[in-house]
């Protein structure tokens, strides 16, 4: 357990009033305390343990709690207690939309907004092979979405017919054209629990995501945390805010952009590598930085984020493998004759693992660089050349990150590797492939003490102190 006393004593003017903030993270592979002394406004305490998701949820958290007992914070010195979650998979999500590039994108963005994990993501009609697939995959929400207001209604209609004859019990979050609503209403009458909100796309290149993220939040913290088995666990935690990746956007976005006391950092972009994904969060706008460049495609969000459950170096690792290829992820290794197959397996079958050995460091390195380089490609914009009677211009889709200032790396691989900086350079601009818009010159910060999900939640109760430990506690590399 590390015992920390960081930052300035000078008590923030919006904090509460006094007392411990006890920050836990119900994590895929561990789970992780954060103490915070909001009256002297620093970190006291914090400490992590593996995840006991499949067995008690509780018995991570207990052990914490005793070990923050043993350095002198018993649990009863907490005033506030409040709690993020990716245990289990997280909060799995399918979305079910019209067209790929509009309606379907833009019901993907709200999911992954608010901190989903996309199981898979399905456009136009359903068929009954499709709808067999989302069955079985036993999600946690369905996100239905489906032509502009006015627009298309058939296809959104037929889906929530199909929908509605399921045997699935889960909530579904309808976010559509507004004029289908009442057909839909009538197609999933027999369903329990179904959310009507605004449409994500009301209108052609208009987005509208925000309200449905905030009802798969709402739909998070009143059902899925039962669903979770997190409710054992309400003794110790007064409140479960929202689903881990979310806090880590909402900590980004505050260190983007500060408090109207005092300034962020500006446009910058978070990688955060775990054992069961890696999560790309930049805000940032991504215009086109040239005149030649023409953006296509629905806007870009602000705050985005991207979830690849493919990366990931303890239980995702054999998918991580299969992503990279075995010679690729043996270049990033740098060491020859391993048997990836079966290191790759072993890491997935012992998830609380960390490298004590230099090769055991080197394959953590090679795992995380290219977890770092693959999550960054997929989120970033590209450009590709148009020809045009009069010359030819490039089309951008997606962001154009190039000119981001600020680079962070967060989860566990930079808590403990030395190499930090050659990890996040993998996500640098490469001039053998100038058409993906990746940052060219950021500095680099790392989450050393892997704070960022914790200052989400603590900017709940006091943005002020939540910005001012991120900025004491980011370490340049």
């Amino acid at each position: 357990m590390q015992k920390r006393t960081t930052g300035s004593s000078q008590r923030a003017s919006d904090e509460p009033s006094s007392g411990l903030v006890l920050l836990t993270d119900f994590g895929s592979t561990y789970t992780k305390l954060v103490a915070v002394d909001v009256d002297e406004g620093h970190i006291v305490g914090q400490t992590q343990s593996v995840s006991t998701a499949k067995t008690n949820i509780t018995f991570g958290l207990m052990k914490g709690l005793r070990k923050l007992e043993e350095a002198g914070i018993p649990p009863s010195a907490f005033r506030h207690r409040l709690a993020c979650s990716s245990a289990r998979g997280g909060l799995r999500m399918m979305a079910v939309g019209l067209v790929p590039e509009l309606t379907m994108e833009a019901a993907r963005r709200a999911a992954l907004g608010a901190g989903a994990r996309l199981l898979r993501s399905y456009a136009h009609k359903l068929s009954p092979a499709e709808l067999e697939e989302l069955v079985a995959q036993e999600p946690d929400m369905i996100l239905l979405a489906g032509g502009t207001d006015g627009g298309d209604h058939e296809v959104i209609v037929h889906n929530a017919c199909l929908l509605g004859s399921t045997g699935l019990s889960v909530p579904i979050v309808v976010a559509g054209n507004k004029d289908a609503i009442p057909l839909v209403k009538e197609a999933l009458s027999r369903r329990k629990e179904v959310h009507f909100i605004e449409n994500v796309l009301p209108h052609l290149g208009q987005l509208n995501v925000e309200p449905a993220r905030a009802c798969i939040r709402q739909i998070f913290m009143e059902k899925i945390v039962e669903a979770k088995g997190i409710r054992s666990a309400e003794r110790f935690v007064q409140r479960v805010l929202m689903p881990t990746p979310m806090a880590v956007l909402r900590a980004a976005q505050l260190l983007a952009d500060g408090t109207r006391q005092e300034r962020g950092w500006g446009e910058l972009m978070v990688i955060d590598v775990g054992g069961a994904t890696t999560d790309v969060h930049s805000v940032a706008r991504g215009e086109p930085t040239q005149k030649t460049v023409v953006l296509r495609g629905l806007p870009e969000p602000y705050t985005k984020r991207t979830v690849e459950g493919d990366l990931g170096l303890r239980v995702s690792a054999m998918s991580l493998l299969a992503a990279v290829g075995e010679e690729r992820l043996s270049e990033f290794i740098g060491l020859p004759n391993l048997n990836l197959p079966a290191i790759a397996q072993w890491l997935a079958a012992h998830i609380g693992t960390v490298p004590t050995t230099a090769q055991d460091m080197a394959i953590d390195l090679g795992m995380t660089k290219a977890a770092v380089r693959l999550s960054v490609e997929r989120h970033v914009g590209t450009l590709r050349e148009h020809f045009l009677p009069t010359g030819f211009c490039y089309i951008q889709e997606g962001k154009d990150l190039t000119p981001l200032p600020t680079l962070i790396g967060s989860g566990g691989p930079f808590g403990y590797l030395q190499e930090c900086r050659q990890a996040l350079s993998e996500a640098l601009y490469r001039p053998d492939n100038p058409f993906l818009l990746r940052p060219k010159n950021p500095r680099m910060y790392v989450d050393r003490h892997y704070i960022l999900w914790a200052m989400g939640l603590l900017a709940e109760l006091s943005p002020k102190l939540a910005l001012k430990l991120m900025k004491d506690n980011l370490e340049e590399v």
